[in-house]
């Protein structure tokens, strides 16, 4: 049986590599929290603004942020691009 700690050890594992990877594409990221952290995404050109989940699923680990975003946590670099199109500007 796995233990809470075990979760917030794998949930901050994957909160942290896509916090590297939104950096690469110019987003500020910070963690929030210690039990249960979240990540804080703020896109510098917009100013929009995000807080990205990560949470078991039945295929692994997805990530979610508002509004409406997922993506497999397997894959931060394509979750980073899809963050950084939702709080980029839009045509």
């Amino acid at each position: 049986m796995t233990g809470t700690g075990d979760y917030s050890g794998q949930r901050l594992a994957r909160l942290e590599a896509l916090a590297a990877r939104l950096r690469e594409h110019g987003m500020s990221a910070q963690l929030l929290g210690t039990d249960d952290p979240v990540l804080s995404v703020r896109h510098p050109g917009t100013g929009r603004q995000t807080i990205v989940f990560a949470t078991p699923a039945r295929e692994g680990w997805m990530f979610l942020w508002a509004p409406g975003g997922q993506e497999s946590a397997d894959d931060p670099g394509r979750a980073a691009e899809l963050i950084g199109r939702t709080l980029s500007p839009h045509p």
